[in-house]
C-alpha cells in the first residue's frame, strides 16, 4: 500500500485497525456538538478502511465469483459516553471478535485523546449479491482474526 492510502486508511495494529478523524463543522449540531447519528459515518468509516488494510475491496469481493460477497450491518449497539465537538481530533478503533460462519461481530470505539467517547458492537452478517446468507471464507476469517499469512 502506497504512503497516502496507508495514511487516509488508518492503520493495522496489533489489535486490529486504527483511524483517525477530525470532526467538521458539517458533522455538528447547532451548538458545535457531534450530531448523534454522524458517529455512525465516523464507525463506517472505520470498518471500510479495516477492510482496505486487510487487503479485501469491496468491490472485489463483490465481483469476485457468481455469488458476491457483501458485508451489511446485521445489528449494532452503541453506549454514548461523552459528547465530540468541532474541531476534536478522534481515534475510531475496530477489532474483531468473532469472524466465521456467516457473521462477524467488530468491536469499535471513538477516543478523543484517552477519553472514551462512543463504544459500540456491531454484528456484520455475511451475504451474496443476491441477499442469502453466505459463509465467510476462511482465507478472509483469517484476515480479521489476525492469523494473515
Amino acid at each position: 500500500m502506497n504512503g497516502d492510502n496507508f495514511l487516509l486508511s488508518g492503520e493495522l495494529t496489533d489489535h486490529g485497525h486504527r483511524l483517525v478523524q477530525r470532526v467538521y463543522y458539517e458533522d455538528t449540531d447547532f451548538s458545535g456538538v457531534v450530531y448523534h447519528a454522524r458517529y455512525l459515518h465516523f464507525l463506517e468509516r472505520g470498518r471500510t478502511d479495516y477492510l482496505r488494510c486487510l487487503g479485501c475491496e469491496q468491490s472485489v469481493l463483490l465481483a469476485a465469483d457468481e455469488e458476491g460477497l457483501v458485508f451489511v450491518v446485521h445489528r449494532m449497539e452503541i453506549d454514548f459516553k461523552q459528547p465530540a465537538r468541532m474541531d476534536d481530533v478522534l481515534t475510531i478503533t475496530t477489532t474483531t471478535e468473532k469472524a466465521g460462519g456467516a457473521k462477524m461481530v467488530l468491536n469499535q470505539q471513538i477516543r478523543r485523546g484517552e477519553a472514551l467517547l462512543i463504544a459500540a458492537k456491531v454484528v456484520i452478517a455475511v451475504i451474496n449479491k443476491h441477499g442469502r446468507p453466505r459463509r465467510l471464507p476462511e482465507t478472509i476469517a483469517e484476515k480479521f482474526l489476525g492469523r494473515q499469512s
